[in-house]
């Protein structure tokens, strides 16, 4: 035993703690199912596939993957599945079954972050798979029944409060989108065309290659190239980059119909490879915070799509883009628009800080529970039973 594991927990296997229960798997093709439409969940290995007319399995019931490059990914995708009621699995999840030594729902929580890569096997350029046999030999740390209970309780209990956060950003993000579209497309504002106030930047990274080389993503705005992809992926050259700067937005012409468009926040200058179209605006006529609301809203989105079927590539020019139409009420009207609409976009970034709080003091919290650096404390009589 580890040093700070209590005396009276103890190591196993998977195979010897845990009743392995893939006879209730219920292999199905897509095909089959497209007949059998039901109530009853049908789950893979990472989430529910389908819903089918029948059920197998009636109860709390982990699951596990026997294949998938989900293991690859520990950090950011769970590695195991717990499900409660009447529901089937397919052939690619291993199906574990609470017994008197380890609960459906502690194993669920052991391993939902444990990596399992020393246990997988692959064949060639295939899927990584962890078969029974393998899975059967994996290692697991036990403490009594009462105490695997009352940890799985708690890490309800923060699950919960993660779900209700999640809940409430969604909320907030539809009464954002909600107000977006009243106060600025439904706002019977006098229209102009973007080209009023917007102008291309063609500054060049002439004479150096030490720059922030930058790009521009659908769901995050302004990012380095190594936190978006695995390697720099930006040329050894970078003297015919595009220099941005602060305040100043740029797309790229064949990804703004998926909305990767933004204004450089987070650094005072980048550059950015030539494809990317980079322009500023005069706000003397337009209030910045006032046009980035503007194109997050479902009117820009559509106008931007439409632009881009038109194209071979489905590409938007600068040409393309200064024609779209847009509200554009007075620079002090815009102000007051954009200042509440800041307000609101505050309130959901302050509400997903705290659930980034949330997720990771409840990873940290796993860690030392699941291995019994810390305890939760048991009613008398669960304690003495411990012996």
């Amino acid at each position: 035993m580890t040093a700070s594991m209590p005396e009276y927990w103890s190591h196993s296997t998977v195979g010897d703690a845990c009743a392995i229960r893939n006879d209730l798997r219920l292999p199905i093709s897509r095909e089959e199912r497209s007949g059998m439409e039901g109530d009853y969940p049908y789950y893979g290995p990472t989430g529910v596939l389908d819903s089918i007319d029948g059920y197998r399995l009636d109860g709390t019931y982990a699951l596990i993957g026997e294949d998938g490059d989900h293991f690859l990914d520990v950090e950011n995708k769970p590695q195991t599945i717990l499900v409660t009621g009447k529901f089937n699995v397919n052939n690619h999840a291993h199906v574990i079954q609470t017994t008197e030594r380890c609960s459906a729902e502690w194993f669920y929580n052991y391993f939902k972050h444990r990596s399992l890569k020393p246990y997988l096997t692959r064949q060639g350029a295939g899927r990584y798979k962890l078969n029974k046999a393998a899975l059967q030999s994996i290692p697991i740390v036990l403490p009594p029944a009462a105490e695997q209970a009352a940890i799985n309780r708690l890490f309800r209990e923060w699950s919960s409060a993660i779900g209700i956060t999640e809940n409430l950003i969604a909320a907030k993000e539809r009464h954002y989108s909600h107000e977006l579209s009243r106060t600025i497309s439904r706002g019977h504002h006098p229209r102009s065309h973007v080209g009023s106030f917007a102008h291309v930047v063609s500054e060049r990274n002439h004479g150096g290659n030490a720059a922030r080389v930058l790009s521009v993503t659908n769901s995050r705005g302004f990012v380095l190239p190594e936190d978006q992809f695995v390697r720099r992926v930006a040329s050894a050259d970078l003297s015919n980059y595009k220099v941005v700067r602060r305040g100043q937005y740029a797309y790229n012409p064949s990804r703004i119909n998926v909305g990767s468009i933004a204004r450089l926040d987070g650094w005072d200058d980048g550059v950015l490879s030539p494809m990317y179209v980079v322009f500023g605006v005069d706000e003397s006529k337009i209030n910045s915070d006032y046009f980035l609301h503007w194109l997050d809203s479902h009117e820009a989105c559509e106008r931007i799509r439409k632009s881009a079927q038109g194209s071979v590539r489905e590409t938007v020019s600068f040409t393309e883009f200064a024609g779209l139409a847009i509200p554009l009420p007075d620079v002090a009207k815009q102000a007051a628009i954009a200042l509440y609409l800041n307000a609101l976009r505050d309130e959901i970034a302050t509400l997903g800080n705290y659930l980034e709080a949330l997720k990771t003091q409840k990873r940290g919290l796993m860690q030392k529970l699941l291995t019994g650096q810390w305890r939760v404390k048991l009613p008398k009589s669960k304690e003495k039973s411990h012996g």
